[in-house]
């Protein structure tokens, strides 16, 4: 396929919203593809070819294009298409260079008018086709978060999740069917939420607000232990927020997390960046099922969590940027295994609390260089009538980074 592919944003003002630079395209289509709400927008003289999309939309779109090759074809998208949009999947499918698109405002632009919010400062989350513990990552005391809905049964889901999770006290509203005739607003809290249903074309805007007691979960590496269900396979706060400093998430970028635990390590890497990718990597089922409830209920449902036993569980597995050894250091293999598996500029971090696996620590780093640490904190504890100090047992850590030339 030679010819650009017109991608028009429209909103629910319809045709009347729209410049007449897009309705141009429009009109001199040959092929109009949109949902069956966004075809029945426009008017009879957009006589070209109405296609609905089929579900599920990605795997159809390289055969539906291809089908239409040589014919003028204009898609239609809700509002900004490259924001949170169509335009992302088409461009992954035929190439950026072969779109033209013509951007409405987006649901959030109109949301941010209407509630006089700056855009800039407010964050964004879609629960389009995504799950709702996403939305749990994002949640702190005062913030203004706009979420982009699936449906209507979005926001009663909503107000569920957030009464359950100690955020009764958020404010919500839902913007419906915004810049266009039907516009409405819904107002209320999350912990007496009434709307069951609301208009299918909705947006929610939250005003964040944490019941009294509940955990407060900052933004760092090191979260509360208590933040986390565990039967004391847990990194600790403080050798965890150390660990993750190694490690050094940046966007984008994928962890293995092998001997997960409680998955408390490939946590906070997600939560580092919404754009981070982690693989919990553990031999205990019982101990999978529960790094899988961790990351759920801290906000990061995409932990892919592997069962089995590594390093025979790591065979397939995509390659990783950075590789955290938590637990089995002494499996045959193991460290050579995630060492061969790290491009060049890769990390890897272990840790251990034992001697035999201190040993194997120490050889590798006489032979590969990196940083080898030991970890010791103490907490002050109740001693008769007194204070005194009790210390964990000491971590030993080694970090290291894979040279440009090293095999």
């Amino acid at each position: 396929m030679n010819g650009a592919i017109a991608v028009v944003g429209i909103g629910a003002d319809g045709w009347d919203g729209l410049p007449e630079s897009s309705r141009r395209v429009l009109r001199t289509a040959e092929v109009l593809v949109g949902a069956p709400r966004q075809l029945a927008l426009l008017p009879a003289d957009c006589a070209g070819e109405r296609i609905t999309w089929p579900s599920p939309l990605r795997p159809a779109v390289p055969g539906l294009l291809a089908a239409h090759e040589g014919r003028a074809v204009a898609v239609l998208a809700s509002g900004d298409p490259s924001f949170h949009g169509i335009a992302r999947t088409l461009a992954e499918t035929v190439g950026a260079d072969r779109l033209r698109v013509h951007p409405h405002p987006s649901s959030v632009s109109y949301a941010c008018a209407r509630l006089g919010w700056p855009l800039e400062a407010v964050e964004t989350v879609s629960l389009v086709a995504r799950p709702l513990a996403a939305l749990s990552a994002a949640l702190h005391d005062g913030r203004r978060l706009l979420v982009l809905s699936e449906g209507a049964g979005t926001a009663a889901r909503v107000a569920e999740l957030l009464r359950a999770t100690g955020w009764g006290g958020t404010r919500i509203r839902v913007l419906e069917q915004l810049g266009g005739p039907g516009e409405r607003l819904l107002d209320g809290t999350a912990a007496d939420w009434p709307h069951e249903r609301t208009d299918p074309l909705n947006v929610l805007a939250l005003d964040c607000a944490r019941d009294p007691g509940t955990l407060r979960l900052g933004t760092v590496p090191g979260l509360p232990d208590a933040a986390y269900e565990h039967d004391g396979q847990l990194t600790k706060r403080y050798v965890r927020a150390a660990t993750l400093a190694a490690l050094a998430p940046a966007p984008g970028e994928l962890l293995w997390d092998i001997g997960g635990g409680s998955g408390s390590i490939g946590v906070e890497w997600m939560r580092a960046h919404r754009s981070c990718r982690a693989i919990a990597v553990e031999r205990s089922p019982e101990r999978a099922a529960r790094i899988a409830r961790n990351a759920d209920a801290l906000g990061v449902p995409g932990l892919e969590v592997v069962t089995g036993p590594a390093p025979a569980a790591l065979a397939g597995l995509p390659t990783p940027d950075a590789v955290f050894i938590g637990g089995g250091l002494t499996a045959p293999g193991l460290l050579d295994t995630c060492w061969d598996a790290l491009p060049p500029g890769g990390r890897l971090v272990a840790n251990t609390v034992t001697l035999e696996s201190e040993a194997l620590l120490a050889d590798h780093y006489r032979r590969r260089g990196g940083e080898l640490v030991r970890l010791a904190v103490s907490t002050a504890v109740p001693v008769g009538g007194f204070t005194g100090w009790r210390q964990a047992m000491p971590v030993t850590q080694w970090s290291v980074t894979k040279g440009c030339t090293e095999e």
